[in-house]
């Protein structure tokens, strides 16, 4: 799609878009060649706007005779001709107050209330993924072949998941399986233990062995089960939005999500896997599928390992520019004020 418009209808495209984005009216030959800074006559506008027209880069509402950037429009716009600009927030130590340095639970909750007032939208963040470290396993025979794992954290923290298992265990090897496995692993992460038993599970004894992958296989669901938590603000800055406000079927379905949370923590999730900003436009994300939505997303971290994402949604009319620098910078500021010093 990127080679299929010359210069000239780029540079339309672009001053289309930035101008809808500043104004929210529909843009109109005349506007468009003032905005634009070329020299075309207003035939040769209409031509050009008729062909991203018929491309499904731009739409015509019914109401005017101007156009609007689609969906697939604001992902070229963003993907080949954004320019940021330099994002007038005052210093950065200004806003790091804001985030207090000893307190997790503290910077989380603040971070997506600066990220909402910062671009007077919503800012959602995932709290922070902990390593699962194990200090102590146990064992527990069940039934035939049903196994309680229960596993204790330093902090005292205890996660109990039942297994099948493919054999049946009497109690006593279950305890020589728990003493095992506490006395050569504990203070280990779950992910530090499975990469371990990679290569040692062919000098384990075959029991032990068994039981240690499938306590690492509960212990991962145990612990992704616990920390599922998305903090979100400014869910109310969507009421005066434009775009959203004469659409109340749609304002329900958006604040049914925030509700649910559920799809948002999938959505992040993938996002804390990719490096840097990202930007799903429209329905292109398939977690959030509405077409008036946009959301701008950053993985943060700590101590260089990446734990969670935070990011700004709103309305597929956003300032992308100012959105991927303000998210960019709050994501800087999480991982420093939760990273030690």
């Amino acid at each position: 799609m990127k080679t299929m418009l010359d210069e000239r209808a780029k540079t339309l495209l672009k001053a289309l878009v930035e101008r809808y984005i500043a104004d929210g009216q529909p843009v109109g030959s005349r506007t468009l060649s003032r905005a634009s800074g070329i020299d075309l006559s207003p035939v040769t506008i209409r031509n050009v706007m008729a062909d991203l027209e018929e491309l499904g880069l731009i739409a015509s509402p019914h109401t005017s005779a101007g156009r609007i950037p689609t969906a697939r429009g604001y992902r070229l716009f963003v993907d080949t001709m954004l320019t940021a600009q330099p994002l007038n927030l005052g210093s950065v130590p200004q806003i790091e107050p804001q985030l207090p340095h000893d307190q997790p639970q503290r910077v989380i909750a603040n971070a997506a209330q600066l990220l909402s007032n910062l671009s007077s939208f919503v800012g959602v963040i995932t709290a922070p993924r902990k390593a699962s470290v194990f200090h102590h396993i146990e064992f527990m025979r069940l039934s035939e072949r049903r196994v309680l794992v229960i596993l204790v954290a330093p902090d005292g923290d205890v996660q109990n998941r039942v297994i099948f298992t493919a054999q049946d265990y009497t109690q006593s090897q279950l305890i020589e399986a728990s003493n095992y496995l506490t006395a050569h692993y504990a203070g280990l992460t779950i992910e530090d233990v499975r990469e371990r038993l990679k290569t040692e599970v062919d000098a384990l004894r075959g029991e032990i062995a068994t039981l240690m992958q499938a306590a690492v296989q509960a212990g991962s669901e145990a612990h992704a089960d616990s920390q599922e938590q998305v903090v979100i603000s400014g869910e109310r800055n969507l009421l005066t939005v434009q775009d959203f406000s004469s659409d109340m079927g749609s304002l329900r379905k958006l604040f049914d999500m925030f509700e649910q949370k559920t799809q948002l923590m999938r959505l992040l999730d993938v996002s804390s896997r990719a490096e840097g900003v990202r930007i799903y436009i429209g329905g292109e994300s398939l977690v959030v599928p509405y077409e008036e939505l946009s959301i701008v997303s950053a993985p943060y971290e700590v101590d260089g390992r990446v734990v969670g994402t935070l990011g700004v949604i709103g309305p597929t009319r956003m300032a992308y520019d100012r959105m991927i620098q303000i998210v960019d910078i709050t994501s800087r500021l999480v991982s420093n004020a939760l990273s030690s010093k």
